[in-house]
């Protein structure tokens, strides 16, 4: 696991403080370093590191679900210094032992955007309200359906993250609230059926994976009209799916990245939920500061906003247009 450092280009000091800025030490550990979520993510804590002139160590996993690389560098990242932890848990259960055990030590760990199992494990979440995100893209496909494929009953694609990831479950189980399927609630982990749903598949939130789902899923179902995605790389993997096999289907999806909302803009997505990583990051340096120059910890969830994006508004939903869009994508709202 290699850790890198960003420092800051200047220096506060405070005489009050528990420690001078230049002394305090932050660790962000995401999912991968390769999805556009969490570089976005990790620029936010770099920008709030140079504000406010402390160091940060940074790591992530080799790909979604890679917990052995989150927990060493949980460890390693302590053994330097850091007082606080900025985290995106691959495995909701899996890393709680070693958070368990950095914080008898006293030090703060923030989770941001996926919660842990239990959400006592950490100190606070700072992240998207993730039943409400999919909840907004199901009203949305709820009221779009009828105009674009008038008459025809619902045939779904389900292209999901991972099994039994809480984050994965609530979008999942939000879109099917707000589509006014039968669904689960923001707690569970269990993903809801119904006949409409007739595929479903794991991308691992990759585009290819992505395509490889809803490739398999138009030979058996060639007559999907709706496609949900638990984010815009596995949404784009299933356009691409459907222009190979010359199918047309509505695709809604969940993040708000800029390739994502361009992907709305040229009509590949309909529809998108977006959410503000580079705020949850820069957030969680505000907080790991205050705690190191105050002793103060912060506790609970902070919910950092969600945005329901489209160029073809539907009546009694709010949302913005692409433009807009573009302008906040992964940044602050």
């Amino acid at each position: 696991m290699k850790i890198t450092c960003a420092f800051a280009l200047a220096a506060m000091v405070s005489s009050a403080a528990y420690a001078s800025n230049d002394s305090i030490t932050i660790g962000l550990i995401t999912k991968t370093e390769t999805n556009p979520f969490f570089l976005k993510m990790k620029e936010g804590a770099m920008l709030g590191a140079t504000v406010h002139g402390v160091k940060l160590l940074t790591a992530a996993g080799k790909e979604d679900g890679d917990y052995p690389a989150q927990i060493q560098a949980i460890q390693e990242m302590v053994a330097a210094g850091a007082t606080t932890l900025l985290i995106t848990p691959s495995d909701a259960k899996a890393i709680v032992p070693a958070l368990d055990e950095v914080r008898a030590k006293g030090v703060q760990v923030i989770a941001l955007d996926s919660p842990t199992d239990p959400m006592t494990a950490v100190d606070a979440l700072f992240g998207t309200d993730n039943y409400k995100a999919g909840q907004l893209i199901g009203e949305y496909a709820k009221a779009a359906m009828p105009l674009k494929f008038a008459g025809q009953p619902l045939k779904i694609a389900m292209l999901d993250l991972s099994p039994g990831h809480l984050v994965g479950a609530r979008r999942h189980n939000g879109f099917m609230s707000g589509l006014g399927l039968a669904a689960a609630g923001a707690d569970s982990s269990e993903l809801s059926v119904t006949a409409e749903t007739v595929c479903a598949g794991f991308s691992q939130g990759a585009e290819k994976e992505g395509y490889e789902v809803m490739a398999s899923c138009l030979k058996s179902h060639p007559d999907i009209n709706l496609v949900y995605t638990i984010n815009e790389p596995a949404a784009a993997g299933a356009y691409k799916a459907l222009q190979e096999a010359g199918k047309e289907a509505m695709i809604v999806s969940v993040d708000g990245g800029c390739a994502g909302v361009n992907n709305v803009r040229a009509g590949k997505i309909a529809a998108t939920a977006q959410q503000y990583p580079l705020t949850m990051a820069a957030m969680g340096v505000d907080a790991a500061v205050a705690y190191a120059r105050h002793g103060k910890k912060v506790s609970g969830y902070v919910d950092t906003g969600v945005t329901l994006i489209a160029d073809k508004p539907m009546p009694g939903l709010a949302s913005k247009d692409t433009q807009a869009g573009l302008n906040a994508c992964f940044g602050a709202k």
